[in-house]
């Protein structure tokens, strides 16, 4: 994928979002992953900037696999932090239930911002100006950015070339959450986009295709809202099997049972029994290929 000379995409495994960065005389990073990875994302921007200095670090949204890095480049780089507005309150109160941390029996270090920037802001990264655009649904206060001049959208966990991050619709009292994924897609669309940078996978360009495919996705989720139900519980419970690296087989119902996330969702919607819940979960990710199961233990794989 050619991009313009300026942006540099520092992809990542599933458990760290991607790091963009935008060279320039002044030179801004998009995202910075997850906690467990923020040694390996310092590392990784020292040599993206080979001497040069970090101006500005910068956030599409305030989940821990794109914020976990935060605090670790703060300390290594004198830059300044910029956040959307919307999760400014969010890091002020760093309550971690709100933060989908100890909910979802996730980590991050917290950190400092120095400003915020809101839909309908431009905002000049990299040698140029970027539209920030909102980008609601799989997080409220998400956005993306738009480069009308190269066509080139980062877009975050809004669009991914098969798919966009999980959206928790009713999970956390978010009624509007697939009503919200839906109009952000349809502002994707209503831009003329020719590369997009996602938050995990790799740029594409076949954008229309994507976006199809995200839409055919959203379409089942909003007729059966338990095929959401089990996305969140095996999108939630693989991340931790990644930060983990593996897993005794006979601890997963207990597990399952003890991080409020997964046990809300199995008790509002799929309502299965305990051990019934756990056979299904490891089965289907199992068939999928995430994990294998080995002498009694779970492992992902790419761990």
């Amino acid at each position: 994928m050619k991009l313009p000379r300026d942006i540099q995409v520092l992809e990542r495994g599933w458990l760290s979002s991607n790091n963009v960065v935008l060279h320039a005389e002044s030179t801004t990073v998009i995202d910075s992953g997850y906690g467990a990875h923020a040694q390996q994302t310092v590392a990784l921007l020292e040599h993206a900037l080979k001497g040069k200095p970090l101006a500005r670090l910068v956030n599409t949204h305030c989940h821990s696999d794109h914020m976990g890095g935060n605090a670790a480049i703060q300390k290594r780089f004198p830059c300044r932090t910029s956040i959307p507005q919307g999760e400014a309150p969010l890091i002020d109160r760093w309550d971690e239930r709100e933060l989908i941390l100890s909910a979802a029996d996730q980590r991050a270090e917290r950190f400092h911002y120095d400003d915020t920037f809101a839909a309908g802001d431009t905002v000049h990264m990299g040698g140029g100006e970027w539209r920030v655009i909102a980008a609601p649904g799989h997080d409220t206060h998400a956005v993306m950015f738009y480069s009308p001049d190269t066509r080139v959208l980062i877009s975050g966990d809004a669009l991914w070339e098969n798919g966009f991050g999980a959206v928790f619709a009713r999970l956390f009292g978010r009624e509007t959450a697939l009503a919200e994924t839906r109009e952000t897609l349809e502002r994707i669309a209503g831009l003329d986009c020719l590369v997009v940078i996602p938050g995990h996978g790799s740029p594409f360009a076949d954008v229309a295709p994507a976006l199809a495919r995200a839409f055919s996705r959203l379409k089942a989720y909003e007729e059966d809202i338990t095929r959401l139900a089990r996305h969140v519980v095996k999108v939630l419970f693989s991340f931790a099997l990644l930060e983990k690296r593996s897993m005794p087989l006979e601890e997963v119902p207990a597990y399952l049972e003890r991080v409020p996330v997964l046990a809300d969702v199995n008790r509002n919607y799929l309502k299965l029994p305990r051990a019934l819940f756990a056979e299904w979960l490891v089965g289907d990710l199992e068939r999928s290929g995430v994990l294998v199961r080995r002498d009694g233990m779970l492992f992902a794989r790419g761990s």
